[in-house]
């Protein structure tokens, strides 16, 4: 037998996602853990799938994307964000958004760059930049507001800073960014070459009349930022994995070159099927009163029982502390929580390094009406 060589990524295993939906599919516990849909997408869209595939688009889609898609992308983000991105060289098409993450950080960090990343973290970013030599700089937000210190963060900075990664809104902890915190930023990243890889998917997920606030709507970051979205999220199609990264042509340029070896291109009938559905825009203006009906259900079902809820301003994500509940550790009450009440949550702790463990488990809310009074049911009975 050859001996194999050292792992690339020796500290990372199954991830914390995986582990909790095979826990609830072993003990038959409803699935509140894992960030997907459990009900149809609209049937005009998989209808535009099936026309395309039968017209024939089944091979080959361009190395950025099918133009209409890329055109319909621009539009969007100019719409709602006063953003201009020129559709054929500086939007890409992704094989989702988790792909465009890596190829963003495949292409531009190397051994020993600084990487800032904000805990809670999805779990993507800190093994990609492991994998390119990078180095990560954390900066841990905290239960229950997970607000960010911008004089910790600039302490982060050094002559080695090559990219800041932001998630917003955050997942697991549904946060958003702030104008004072765009602000901030700004004046952290002024007079650098700093890039922002600013990860959006759940930009169309914002509640009570928030606003969301894109990177690139600031013209100081947009020149430097790599924007990325996901229309699993946007469409409940996360099993498509279709995404896009969208850049000045300069960036796209060097993010092309290594997106071409990664996959090349992605899924062509689906590309022109969303592009065909994109364009009545009220397919995804309504996602935030959607989600919002489903947050303000699960809140209130929950709001008799010993968990206290966290702010949830925006994704489909409700964290919840148990302090009251219990003092185990988040990953012993979330397994304890399927096994014994068969609802699957995430402990929180798995989005930081250092297992910070605040008492605090994450629930997705997008869920068929039915599944949520399900799970109500299950976790009144927590004591």
């Amino acid at each position: 037998m050859i001996q194999l060589p050292l792992s690339k990524l020796s500290n990372v295993g199954t991830t914390i996602f995986s582990q909790m939906t095979q826990l609830a599919n072993e003990n038959e516990a409803i699935n509140l853990s894992q960030g997907f849909p459990d009900f149809m997408p609209d049937s005009e869209l998989l209808n535009h799938v099936g026309e395309f595939i039968k017209k024939g688009f089944n091979q080959y889609a361009p190395l950025g994307g099918m133009i209409g898609l890329k055109e319909e992308i621009a539009r969007k983000i100019e719409n709602s964000h006063q953003a201009s991105y020129h559709p054929d060289s500086e939007i890409t098409v992704t094989a989702g958004g988790t792909q465009a993450i890596f190829t963003a950080i495949a292409t531009f960090i190397k051994k020993d760059d600084e990487v800032i990343i904000f805990e809670p973290a999805y779990d993507c970013y800190e093994p990609t930049v492991d994998l390119f030599g990078g180095i990560v700089k954390r900066f841990e937000m905290k239960a229950p507001d997970y607000q960010i210190d911008w004089t910790a963060v600039k302490s982060l900075i050094s002559d080695k800073t090559k990219m800041i990664i932001l998630n917003n809104p955050n997942n697991p902890s549904g946060k958003i960014l702030k104008e004072e915190d765009i602000k901030e930023l700004i004046g952290i990243v002024k007079g650098t070459s700093i890039l922002i890889l600013s990860d959006e998917v759940y930009e169309n997920i914002v509640f009570d009349g928030k606003q969301h606030l894109s990177i690139c709507k600031y013209p100081e970051l947009k020149e430097r930022s790599l924007l990325v979205a996901s229309f699993g999220k946007l469409f409940h199609v996360t099993g498509w994995k279709v995404g896009y990264c969208a850049a000045p042509k300069a960036l796209m340029d060097e993010f092309r070159k290594v997106h071409q070896f990664n996959v090349f291109c992605v899924n062509t009938p689906i590309q022109l099927a969303l592009a065909e559905y994109m364009k009545n825009d009220e397919h995804y203006t309504y996602l935030n009163q959607f989600f919002q009906e489903k947050r303000d259900f699960l809140r209130k079902g929950l709001s008799g029982t010993s968990f206290e809820l966290l702010d949830c301003e925006g994704t489909y994500f409700q964290a919840l502390q148990y302090s009251k509940i219990s003092d185990k550790s988040d990953f012993d009450f979330a397994t304890e929580l399927t096994i014994n009440h068969k609802v699957a949550s995430v402990p929180f702790s798995s989005f930081y390094k250092n297992k910070v463990n605040e008492n605090v488990i994450r629930l997705c809310f997008a869920k068929k009406q039915e599944t949520l009074e399900r799970a109500l049911e299950n976790l009144s009975k927590v004591k």
